[in-house]
């Protein structure tokens, strides 16, 4: 697929939030995981000017966050984008669990991770509720068939 699509290296959402877990492991506070969670959202391909609207907001987000879907070859593969830093790190460790993957391997990985790996607790509320609101975006194209 190509950008702005997101096409992870990993073969399995299990297996993306096993290595994101691992490399947040290597950092000893918050202050540098949140550098490492900036520095993913700036790997992000290129999310179109065209999309930055209505139709691709999410709603439920303090920023604004965009997402497209597209499926090919029964597989979703998404596109994302926030006009946070924070954010868009966020939308990037989304993307990298759940783009790519068959809707029912979506459905079948609920977003609890984020939680797992304090990555909710460690926000304020308002940017919680976000994150939590990109990934029932997600599971709702999956469910949509």
């Amino acid at each position: 697929m190509a950008a702005p699509f997101v096409s992870p290296p990993e073969e399995t959402a299990a297996a993306a939030i096993a290595a994101i877990a691992d490399e947040l492991a290597l950092f000893d506070d918050w202050t540098d995981r949140y550098q490492y969670i900036i520095e993913v959202g700036r790997q992000l391909p290129a999310f179109p000017e065209a999309w930055q609207d209505d139709a691709h907001r999410v709603p439920g987000c303090q920023s604004q966050v965009w997402l497209e879907a597209q499926r090919e070859g029964g597989r979703i593969y998404f596109a994302g984008e926030s006009d946070a830093a924070i954010v868009s790190g966020l939308v990037g460790l989304l993307l990298r669990v759940y783009s790519g993957r068959s809707a029912a391997e979506i459905s079948e990985t609920p977003p609890d991770f984020l939680h797992r790996l304090g990555l909710v607790k460690a926000l304020s509320a308002n940017r919680g509720n976000g994150v939590e609101a990109m990934a029932r975006a997600i599971r709702r194209v999956a469910a949509a068939g």
